[in-house]
């Protein structure tokens, strides 16, 4: 059995409709992988998150490291049977901790309410500030030394560390380790990171190729692409990791200090990648990321913004009383929802918007019952679902363009 296999089925201009095989199931393209940090999508059965549509789920690889373990997961026959979900699976290679518990500590910068720091509301639009002395991590040729976040236990996460866990975690797709950059660095750490980046790609391909899969299938391993917002590292990264043999290719990293810088730096990335290979977008979801990344040509994103939104009573909606909402968000705490009989999105099929109303999951939020975050989080999946399912059907019959304008106006 093949590890992996990548079919394009439609191309509109950079924009392509496919389908991606895995010893999982079949993946319809583009779609959203929704987060399950800790093996678990929170607050939702996994059998929930099937109903809503979602095809392939999102792991962490430094989470699950620390707690339970490697062995343990290993010992319950890998993800699938761990946390009893029946479709793929990715894994991070732990890369991204590097930057959240070093850089992103230091700089201030989060990867979903700061990412773009020159946004309204970023790091940059108040008084940015360093967070000296703030990191947990220590970054060489080697690899990353890191205290735990649980426990303040000392680690040591290299490429062949990575691989072997993801290999005892047994995901249909791992990543390659790398090391993920602050919009806040400049152009020579970039290039130093991206470099050392490129050196653990290779030791990352070497320890897969020397290791084997530990629970009856095939795996499939991505290269990631750095460069940070700097045209000549970032295509410097893709025509690097590009030209090495990855099963698929992720963009991840620092992209920019706005949505226009990230936007650019897709573009930038995308063409010097595999035309016959799968590409991810690492850690973005709202709609106009969505669109715009997939006119650039991604097949794939993950986030966790819509779950951990749904938490907090930020629920997805395209329309609201026929008027386009702002964001495509409405925040379901907010008093004006006490009484309203609606569904949270009028037309919905997910089974939150079928069996109950604003004004009793709004009841929920403000009673602080967990059940809010259920049926909130099951409405958001099922929003990106259908979202991206529209997309699908948009580019299987070349209306993409048309749609991209009825979501996000006439200007776009």
């Amino acid at each position: 059995m093949d590890s992996l296999t990548f079919d394009i089925a439609v191309e509109r201009e950079a924009a392509r409709l496919g389908r991606l095989g895995t010893p999982h199931g079949a993946i319809e393209t583009p779609t959203f992988v929704a987060v399950g940090t800790q093996a678990s999508v929170k607050s939702v059965l996994p059998e929930a998150v099937v109903d809503t549509g979602i095809q392939i789920l999102f792991a962490n690889a430094y989470h699950l490291y620390l707690r339970p373990g490697p062995q343990v997961v290993a010992a319950h026959g890998g993800l699938h049977r761990f946390m009893n979900w029946i479709g793929p699976i990715m894994t991070d290679s732990g890369g991204f901790q590097v930057f959240s518990l070093g850089a992103g500590k230091e700089h201030g910068v989060g990867k979903v309410a700061n990412i773009f720091p020159g946004e309204e509301g970023g790091v940059l639009a108040s008084r940015p500030r360093l967070r000296e002395n703030s990191s947990m991590v220590i970054v060489d040729e080697e690899g990353v030394r890191f205290t735990s976040h649980i426990d303040g236990s000392e680690h040591l996460f290299t490429p062949e560390v990575s691989i072997a866990i993801q290999r005892s975690l047994g995901a249909d797709i791992i990543l390659a380790f790398d090391e993920c950059t602050s919009p806040l660095h400049d152009a020579t750490y970039t290039l130093e990171s991206t470099e050392r980046t490129h050196g653990w790609a290779s030791r990352s391909l070497r320890a897969f190729a020397e290791s084997r899969p530990l629970h009856g299938y095939p795996q499939a391993l991505f290269g990631v692409v750095q460069g940070g917002a700097f045209q000549e590292i970032r295509e410097h990264s893709a025509q690097v990791i590009g030209s090495m043999d990855f099963d698929g290719f992720a963009i991840g990293g620092n992209l920019g200090k706005t949505y226009a810088d990230m936007h650019r730096v897709i573009g930038w990335t995308v063409p010097h990648l595999p035309r016959g290979k799968p590409r991810h977008l690492l850690g973005i979801g709202d709609v106009t990321s969505v669109f715009e990344a997939v006119e650039r040509g991604v097949d794939t994103f993950d986030c966790v913004s819509p779950t951990r939104n749904a938490r907090s009573g930020g629920v997805l909606a395209q329309y609201d009383g026929g008027e386009t909402i702002a964001n495509f968000r409405l925040n379901l705490k907010n008093s004006r929802f006490a009484e309203d009989p609606r569904p949270l999105e009028q037309g919905c099929d997910c089974y939150s918007c079928h069996y109950y109303t604003r004004a009793y999951i709004h009841h929920l939020f403000r009673a602080n019952e967990q059940l809010a975050q259920q049926l909130a989080s099951i409405h958001n999946l099922r929003f990106m679902a259908r979202l991206l399912a529209e997309i699908r059907n948009s580019l299987r019959h070349d209306r993409f363009a048309e749609l991209k304008r009825e979501w996000l106006g006439k200007g776009t």
